[in-house]
C-alpha cells in the first residue's frame, strides 16, 4: 500500500526563520530514497484572526510502508531528520499513513 510520511508543523517562535531554513529542508528531503512525491505547504492565516492551528506540512509519499521505513532510517532519513528537528523547535508531528484512496 502506498505510504505517505505527514509532518505537521506547529506555529513556531519564528516562523520567519523556519521559513528562511525550508529551502535547505526541502532539498534534504528530496534526496530520501525512494520518495515519490513531495508536497509542501504554508498553512492560510485563519479569516477571523486567530491563529493557524499549524505553520506547516510536508508531506512525503513513497510505494510502500517498507520503502518509507527505510527512507527514515537510512542516512539521507538522518541528515533530513538531523537539520529538520532543530528547525521546528516549535514543534511538530509526525504521522505514517497508509494511503487508501488517491
Amino acid at each position: 500500500m502506498p505510504t505517505k510520511i505527514e509532518l505537521i508543523v506547529d506555529n513556531q517562535d519564528d516562523n520567519d526563520a523556519l521559513d528562511a531554513q525550508w529551502p535547505g529542508l526541502l532539498q534534504l528531503a528530496r534526496a530520501l530514497p525512494g520518495l515519490e512525491r513531495l508536497e509542501s505547504g504554508r498553512v492560510w492565516p485563519k479569516e477571523d484572526g486567530s491563529p493557524t492551528p499549524a505553520h506547516r506540512s510536508l508531506l512525503l509519499y513513497f510505494p510502500g510502508y517498507d520503502a518509507a521505513s527505510a527512507a527514515v532510517s537510512g542516512p539521507e532519513g538522518g541528515a533530513f531528520f538531523q537539520a529538520f528537528l532543530p528547525a521546528v523547535s516549535g514543534g511538530v508531528t509526525a504521522l505514517f499513513t497508509d494511503i487508501e484512496e488517491g
